[in-house]
């Protein structure tokens, strides 16, 4: 899933800072109107552009192993105790984001740049979706396509109640102590544990505190968080006894609920507009901070430091 958020998330920063160059070049010689449609046309065509050679890149790459048999479901509702679907809802959220938040910055109305921008997520996805259910070994997830769904919802319901991002989805990840037991199955590498190492995943909801209370005690940009991960996994739905030969070790599978603070980025604002484009680019990152966590086991952990 994570792979799939870095490949179009690079993409779309290029398609954003492609379009203001252009609108910023366009409006000395024609109207906002006209500038605006060029915007649009440029964002349809370069989002065109990403279908094609996504399928493309996934069918040598991603799916170049796989039987190619007739369209079928599959449901992982239950896959990984649900990190998984976070990680859907997170990409999405974070398309979203990306996507309303750099029409606005064009100058388009809020009502287009939530339609076009606010959408984005489940609409870039929704190809990844359909081509998974025409391999063996996957198949079309409409607990996916919820996921999805639900991180769009998130930019567009919060607009529509708020006319504001009050809520944060964040990620965070910290390599688990099941990895280096796994003999690479968890990944062989560093970044290669980052994309299938579901036990260090952790996702989070993070809302200013002056937001939650409507007064102003603490600075604006301070927030609690709660989180969610799941640690003990060595499988999909059931853990494995071996990979390649050396044994795995029994764990067991459990959920933890996480309750930790926060630093959204967005509200905090300095005189070096470099520095405000390093701020906002940490919109998606969970800071480390203490965290008291409660377990599917029955336990209460507190954590000195939490990534």
């Amino acid at each position: 899933m994570l792979l799939k958020l870095l490949k179009t998330l690079a993409l779309f920063l290029c398609l954003i800072f492609s379009n203001i160059s252009s609108y910023a070049n366009s409006t000395d010689s024609i109207s906002t109107q006209e500038a605006k449609n060029i915007d649009l046309l440029d964002a349809m065509a370069i989002t065109g552009v990403y279908y094609g050679a996504s399928i493309y890149v996934f069918n040598q790459t991603w799916y170049k192993d796989r039987e190619t048999v007739h369209f079928h479901f599959y449901d992982d509702s239950k896959a990984y105790l649900q990190v998984d679907k976070l990680g859907h809802a997170f990409g999405s959220y974070v398309y979203s984001y990306i996507g309303y938040s750099g029409l606005k910055y064009l100058g388009f109305s809020r009502d287009a740049s939530l339609i076009y921008g606010g959408s984005l997520g489940f609409v870039l996805q929704l190809p990844i979706e359909i081509m998974d259910g025409f391999h063996e070994g996957w198949g079309f997830s409409w607990s996916d396509i919820a996921a999805n769904a639900s991180g769009s919802l998130l930019v567009i319901g919060q607009e529509l109640l708020f006319q504001e991002q009050i809520a944060k989805f964040k990620y965070s990840y910290w390599e688990s102590e099941y990895a280096s037991k796994a003999n690479g199955y968890l990944g062989d590498n560093a970044f290669g544990q980052i994309l299938d190492d579901y036990n260090g995943h952790t996702y989070w909801l993070s809302v200013p505190i002056n937001k939650l209370i409507q007064k102003s005690i603490v600075p604006d940009w301070l927030c609690v968080s709660l989180g969610y991960g799941a640690n003990g996994m060595y499988g999909e739905y059931n853990n494995i006894s071996e990979y390649n030969g050396v044994a795995i070790p029994e764990t067991q599978r459990y959920r933890q609920f996480l309750f930790s603070l926060d630093i959204d980025w967005t509200r905090i604002q300095t005189k070096s507009e470099i520095l405000n484009i390093i701020l906002k680019g940490l919109t998606f990152i969970k800071i480390p901070f203490p965290a008291l966590e409660y377990n599917s086991l029955g336990e209460l952990k507190y954590h000195w430091l939490y990534f």
